[in-house]
């Protein structure tokens, strides 16, 4: 299962090698400074939006990958019923928005929040 976790200066997802396969990469990195905020989903299927792009898409199994929106991608690790760690990312980054289920989402939630700006026009 994919984790999300602070690395340096970036946030980064690291992911299982079945998830590595199906989203033909090994992993995701952004800037720290593209978090805008971070929340748990307790609804899996809420964390995903737009539609499928690239990747593995499974129902009810697996959802890896890209997800494509109108005014960009998000980045999807989503295992259906558990909660998903939704990052949420400043516009110019890589992806609109990370949402992973990450076996300890409450921890990657606590890592990520001393991270999000506190001023208003982010």
């Amino acid at each position: 299962m994919a984790r999300v976790t602070v690395e340096g200066s970036d946030i980064v997802v690291r992911l299982s090698l079945r998830e590595k396969l199906a989203a033909r990469r090994r992993r995701v990195r952004v800037p720290l400074t593209a978090l805008r905020e971070v929340r748990v989903e307790p609804d899996w299927w809420r964390a995903l939006r737009g539609l499928r792009g690239r990747g593995l898409w499974i129902p009810d199994r697996l959802c890896v990958g890209t997800r494509v929106l109108p005014d960009g991608e998000d980045f999807a690790a989503v295992v259906p019923g558990r909660p998903v760690v939704c990052v949420e990312l400043r516009r110019g980054a890589a992806y609109g928005r990370l949402a992973v289920s990450d076996p300890d989402p409450e921890r990657a939630e606590r890592e990520l929040r001393p991270y999000v700006p506190t001023d208003w026009l982010s």
